[in-house]
């Protein structure tokens, strides 16, 4: 299992110590210093089922700089994902790469359900 992160973010936290009081093991990847690049971004959004727009840090300060709301309506699949992989910061976090699945930022039930 692969979690992607950003070690400043307190979400991040939380989930990391989650998965550590549950005695989960994963291997974490700084969403920063090594972002994912277009093709694991490509696969993880066809694993997901989840909209490519749900990829997006929508509360990061890059997104608002970059007036995301209002262009990704207009932009094809490809673009976004060429786009996220120009920059961890503008990727939800934290992501966790399972075999056959991907979780999308933090939810303690979602979670439980799936990895417990």
């Amino acid at each position: 299992m692969l979690v992607m992160q950003y070690p400043k973010c307190t979400t991040c936290k939380k989930a990391l110590k989650w998965l550590d009081n549950h005695g989960i093991t994963y291997e974490s990847r700084d969403i920063k210093e090594n972002n994912p690049t277009a093709e694991e971004l490509k696969d993880w959004y066809q694993r997901s089922g989840m909209p490519l727009t749900k990829f997006f840090n929508t509360r990061g300060t890059l997104y608002r700089e970059m007036h995301l709301k209002t262009k990704l309506p207009t932009m094809s699949e490809e673009d976004m994902i060429q786009l996220l992989a120009t920059d961890g910061m503008l990727v939800k976090r934290p992501l966790v790469i399972l075999d056959d699945q991907v979780l999308i930022g933090f939810n303690e039930k979602t979670w439980s359900e799936t990895l417990l």
